[in-house]
């Protein structure tokens, strides 16, 4: 990422259609945005999906992609979600190399960072941790020197804080 550059995390609100999620993701890559990373789920109502987007840029090619998505035909709701105003978590797997010695201080790390253990062979130990990106950067950093043997990540989910869900928010209050 390049320093001028920030994070910025969209929630899109979605029609649960076959196709609505290639034609989201085709419009991010006909226009040459990258993509950090993705999740994609039904939401409580099974008509509809929600697509969380996580992208780097500057504010100008933000609020462009914002711009265009909404145009979509299944696109029902864009909205930026500010890290302060949403509770943002992302979900990793990770199978660490552990020799006898070195298997306890991979536990205990892993009770600090409160991740769980879901699998122990002779030589590894797999572990699950859901956190914020920092959280599980900080995680991932401490087991690198052990030897991350294999790693899956879920990509960023996220919700605004408060009573308000992101069906109930028009394209105007977007406009921050």
């Amino acid at each position: 990422m390049h320093n001028s550059e920030e994070r910025y995390t969209l929630a899109i609100l979605v029609n649960n259609h076959a196709g609505v999620l290639m034609r989201v993701v085709s419009l991010f890559s006909r226009r040459g945005y990258n993509i950090d990373c993705l999740s994609v789920g039904e939401t409580e109502n099974e008509a509809f999906s929600r697509i969380t987007i996580v992208v780097s840029g500057d504010r100008a090619v933000v609020d462009q992609i914002k711009k265009q998505v909404g145009k979509l035909v299944d696109v029902k709701r864009v909205y930026e979600m500010a890290q302060t105003k949403s509770l943002q978590r992302e979900l990793v797997m990770v199978k660490v190399s552990t020799k006898d010695t070195l298997r306890t201080q991979v536990v205990e790390l892993a009770e600090i960072f409160k991740a769980k253990i879901i699998d122990v062979t002779a030589s590894t130990v797999t572990l699950e941790m859901t956190g914020s990106l920092d959280k599980i950067q900080s995680f991932l950093d401490l087991m690198l020197p052990y030897g991350i043997v294999e790693m899956a990540r879920t990509g960023i989910t996220a919700l605004e804080r408060g009573a308000r869900p992101l069906s109930e928010i028009s394209f105007s209050e977007d406009d921050n």
